[in-house]
């Protein structure tokens, strides 16, 4: 279609660069890939498992959110049976959006942050300061 705008692949620098704009968000790595953490935790990385397509990325989001992604968006978004017990998705960088790529990394923050929360929550006993 003359005139239309072709959408750039996005690459894990992109990731990057957006992960870093948010709070307490880290460059790390796992697996010895390049990944994104929030206080320890894994918010994004290049996927390990060879069941992932070639640039793609893994997000951690909750398990009802994962399925309206890959309900409303199947083209971006997908899961493989590594992944599937995970609360993670796998995202088709050439096919996301950068804005949103950020909004969905803004959503794994959101997510993470509640299990660390959840998680402090069961390490302390009741009564204990």
């Amino acid at each position: 279609m003359p005139g239309r705008l072709t959408m750039a692949a996005l690459t894990f620098d992109t990731v990057r660069t957006l992960g870093l704009s948010l709070r307490d968000v880290v460059d790390g790595t796992a697996y010895g890939l390049p990944a994104l953490k929030l206080r320890g935790k894994v918010l994004a990385c290049m996927p390990a498992n060879k069941s992932a397509e070639a640039n793609s990325l893994v997000v951690r989001i909750d398990l009802e959110h994962r399925a309206e992604l890959l309900r409303e968006h199947p083209e971006t978004y997908y899961i493989t049976d590594h992944y599937a017990p995970h609360p993670t998705v796998l995202v088709r960088l050439s096919k996301i959006r950068r804005t949103d790529l950020k909004e969905l990394l803004r959503d794994a923050c959101r997510f993470v942050s509640s299990s660390i929360s959840k998680s402090a929550g069961r390490a302390r006993r009741p009564g204990s300061v």
